[in-house]
């Protein structure tokens, strides 16, 4: 069996957007904003392409700084897209949610780059930065259901008590499902490239289980933390609404 990746032809590739135009002309036929769904895909297009040649930048320049550099940024990038949802206090609630992605994602990209993988550098890019990146964007999504859950239960004068366990659950939802489906109705993307790059199908599987338990462990911790920093800000604005009510 042939162990090497296959290369793929940009004239191939150009194979893969077939699907999209069909989608395309559907969203256009059925009067929808196909306006939003090119820029879309063709802002996906530039940035993976831009990522693409930055992180070649990055794994031959094999430097901490700039591999600190760009952790910091996915820390402040996704908190600010996390509150996408929210048009209230959005710059009161943007430290909070610093602080819960940070707390959250961070202590669990430090376990699983120390404790599991034992990182040599500590920095090493070609793994830093895939990990980083995977828990960020999922701590950032758990944080935004959460964010938006809550913010809707407290406006329908829910108990901030009760309406915060009805945004974290909301907010686990997603990973909640993954966990139940992995292995059994998808290969999830990481153990699918092992698995095409060559890599035991078993090799494969534990890095997936690490990264299962990875991403809901930042998820859930950067949710709970969030709910729990942002209590004051929307204890508070139950408590105008209910007055605002009563009156």
């Amino acid at each position: 069996m042939n162990n090497s990746i296959q290369t793929i032809s940009l004239l191939n590739l150009m194979i893969a957007f077939i699907p999209v135009l069909v989608i395309l002309i559907i969203i256009f036929k059925w009067s929808l904003d196909i306006k939003n769904s090119i820029y879309a895909v063709a802002r996906m297009l530039v940035q993976l392409l831009l990522i693409g040649y930055f992180l070649t930048y990055i794994f031959d320049s094999d430097s901490s700084v700039i591999v600190l550099a760009i952790l910091i940024t996915m820390v402040f990038s996704s908190s600010w897209i996390a509150l996408g949802n929210i048009k209230t206090k959005r710059l009161v609630l943007y430290k909070y949610v610093i602080f819960s992605i940070a707390i959250g994602g961070g202590s669990t990209l430090i376990f699983i780059t120390k404790g599991v993988l034992n990182l040599q550098p500590w920095y090493w890019p070609q793994y830093m930065i895939p990990l980083a990146g995977m828990i960020f964007a999922n701590s950032m999504n758990s944080v935004s259901l959460a964010a938006e859950r809550l913010n809707a239960e407290i406006e329908r004068d829910v108990p901030y008590e009760k309406a915060r366990r009805i945004a974290l659950q909301a907010s686990l939802i997603p990973i909640t499902n993954s966990l139940f489906a992995v292995g059994l109705v998808s290969i999830p993307g990481m153990m699918t490239g092992q698995i095409l790059s060559g890599i035991s199908p078993l090799i494969a599987a534990r890095y997936q289980i690490m990264v299962m338990c990875m991403i809901f462990g930042a998820a859930g911790i950067s949710a709970a933390c969030f709910l729990t920093f942002s209590k004051s800000i929307f204890a508070g604005k139950r408590i105008r609404s209910f007055m605002k009510n009563e009156r």
